[in-house]
């Protein structure tokens, strides 16, 4: 947005050690992209549930209750989403899924930016008119939020009338605290950053270290936001709330923008039409930061209510988190909290600063030509994949390389044949000797075993990495499960056991049941990342759809699993990714497992049960 404007950030993953606090609530009065796809999760697959409402899923949580406000940025719409967009959304999709199993009442916020001078040049480039622009790129991230499995609670575009009116009754407010005034401004421009440039950031030829591209002379008279007089009151908030900014490093970063002295910024544009015009005076149109910023508020509003800041504000600010590229950390660490204050409002809890992701050791942007395609990811690999791989193989918070033989790899090693396989195997075992019946509760089973303390701790490991936003820790002790039924698996071989009848065979039964109670474990634990493989281990294992849906983090206590629970035939719950490769004369060879050879060109045939 102007909120993830700047390169439609694409990041990725490092440990956060701090949950988010009911401390971190600040409230200041100074004067200063053929489908192998999943519908969403939480509003899901049958006609039963609506597309966009999550809030009903997993667990149900009290109306009253405080809501877990996460946000993604207001994506930018000069340009169809790409990859760096979808990570940052299935990042807080993953976040708010697992704050969902805890019981919290949460709000996920994500949308688009549709005001500027980029989007008038975009849509006349494509010859249509900006509103025309804007409804197209706007739904092709809504059917991309769809086909990631993204369960998201708002919506917001900021060409949104209510948007309009909460922009114009903020700027309103800061106007009345005189914070803001008219002034000539000029200085070197980057028309793809929307932002002037001190000259000592800038690389040779005064190009802009973000996007590569010279940034321009220009002079307009503007309307500017006094920032300057919030330096104070910055340094204090980051110095008595060091969680306020994360990961540390970020934080870092922030303190040192502000001791070096604060700017007032300009909040108007003159020369720049398809815009909110500025309260009082139409021959200006409100910069994007005053603009976009105002939509996490904005979306807060309900259909019906009435169209106030206030009331948005009554329905769920200040925000938990705002989870942002790094590039726009700036404007959300400094400018907006500058802003909130001027207005008399809370600040956000956390804003959490993601790293990029790279392709060719290079940062992804619209702007520079090396995106990757997220549709094209998603229709070669499913929705699953997509997810496990960027939140599994990328720290949150650091850049992150993509390769897609890396990506091939990983997901059939961890996906394919450490999860999908051991359930596979075992509930085969189950029909053959047991007639697909548990003989006894897991409870039982796992008595004198030291299997059932391993998955206890790795499940709470996963859990505390959940809450400290280490994506990547997470999933990690979730498949160490996994790893751990395999050696369960091929230690106690139960083939075996069953043929030698008697109480051999008796404890081979009990063996599967352990297994499986693990598996359903996994289940719940995997599903803030790959919600629709987990859906489909939970069906498996003789759960209703329902019970799916309402399922919560306690569940993953072990003894779920009953004696008598009829489990569901066998069937590959993730289908291995296999590649075709072309001989030398262009024919097409037979499958063949992926292989770490690059001598010849891949490409990606499709998929076939593990």
């Amino acid at each position: 947005m102007a909120v993830a404007r700047m390169n439609m950030n694409c990041s990725i993953q490092s440990s956060l050690s701090c949950i988010l606090k009911p401390s971190y609530f600040f409230n200041f009065k100074t004067t200063q992209f053929k489908n192998r796809l999943y519908f969403p999760q939480n509003h899901l697959i049958s006609s039963k549930r609506s597309l966009l409402c999550t809030c009903s899923g997993n667990f149900q949580a009290s109306e009253k209750a405080e809501p877990f406000v996460i946000t993604t940025p207001l994506y930018y719409v000069n340009a169809p989403p790409h990859m760096g967009s979808a990570y940052s959304t299935i990042a807080a999709d993953a976040i708010a899924r697992f704050q969902r199993l805890l019981g919290k009442r949460v709000i996920l916020i994500t949308g688009t930016d549709e005001h500027g001078e980029k989007i008038a040049t975009a849509a006349s480039a494509r010859g249509s008119s900006p509103r025309e622009h804007c409804d197209v790129i706007s739904q092709a991230y809504k059917m991309l939020w769809k086909d990631l499995d993204i369960a998201y609670d708002k919506f917001i575009r900021t060409t949104d009338p209510k948007h309009e009116a909460i922009v114009e009754e903020f700027y309103s407010r800061v106007l009345a605290k005189d914070d803001i005034y008219r002034a000539d401004y000029e200085g070197l421009y980057c028309v793809n950053c929307e932002e002037y440039k001190d000259e000592k950031e800038l690389l040779e030829n005064n190009c802009c270290p973000t996007h590569l591209k010279p940034c321009v002379p220009r002079k307009e008279d503007n309307y500017f936001f006094a920032l300057s007089k919030y330096q104070k009151p910055l340094e204090e908030i980051l110095e008595q709330n060091p969680d306020f900014v994360q990961p540390s490093y970020r934080l870092n970063e922030v303190q040192g923008w502000i001791k070096n002295g604060l700017r007032d910024f300009s909040i108007s544009r003159a020369a720049v039409e398809w815009g909110i015009p500025v309260p009082n005076d139409n021959k200006q149109t409100i910069y994007v930061w005053f603009d976009a910023l105002l939509g996490y508020i904005t979306a807060l509003l309900e259909d019906k209510e009435q169209i106030s800041l206030q009331s948005a504000v009554s329905s769920g600010w200040p925000a938990s988190l705002h989870l942002i590229g790094k590039d726009i950390l700036r404007f959300h660490a400094v400018y907006w909290p500058a802003m909130l204050m001027s207005a008399g409002l809370s600040l956000p809890k956390m804003v959490f600063g993601h790293g990029f992701l790279t392709k060719d050791g290079m940062k992804m942007g619209k702007s520079l030509g090396n995106t990757i395609e997220p549709n094209e990811l998603v229709n070669k690999f499913g929705a699953d994949a997509v997810r496990y791989f960027f939140l599994r193989e990328v720290e949150f918070g650091s850049d992150g390389d993509y390769s897609e033989e890396r990506f091939v790899n990983i997901v059939n090693a961890h996906l394919a044949n450490t999860i999908g396989n051991l359930l596979n195997r075992t509930l085969g075992l189950l029909k053959k000797n047991c007639q697909s019946t548990l003989v006894v509760d897991s409870s039982i089973a796992a008595e004198g075993k030291d299997f059932k303390d391993t998955v206890e701790e790795l499940v709470e490991k996963a859990r505390i990495n959940y809450e400290n936003m280490s994506l990547s820790s997470a999933c990690e002790a979730v498949l160490e499960i996994g790893n751990a039924g395999n050696l369960y698996m091929d230690k106690h071989q139960p083939w075996s056991l069953f043929k030698q009848g008697g109480a051999a065979s008796e404890a081979a039964a009990k063996d599967l049941v352990v297994i499986l109670e693990a598996m359903r474990i996994i289940a719940i634990a995997l599903s803030p990342v790959a919600p629709s493989l987990c859906r489909q281990i939970y069906a498996q294992l003789g759960y209703s759809e329902d019970q799916f849906d309402n399922i919560n983090w306690s569940k993953t206590k072990w003894g779920g699993l009953k004696g008598g629970q009829v489990m569901a035939q066998p069937k590959p719950v993730f289908a291995r990714i296999e590649q075709i490769k072309e001989n030398e004369n262009g024919a097409e060879t037979a499958p063949q497992k992926v292989v770490k050879k690059k001598e010849k060109k891949q490409k990606v045939q499709g998929v076939i049960e593990a």
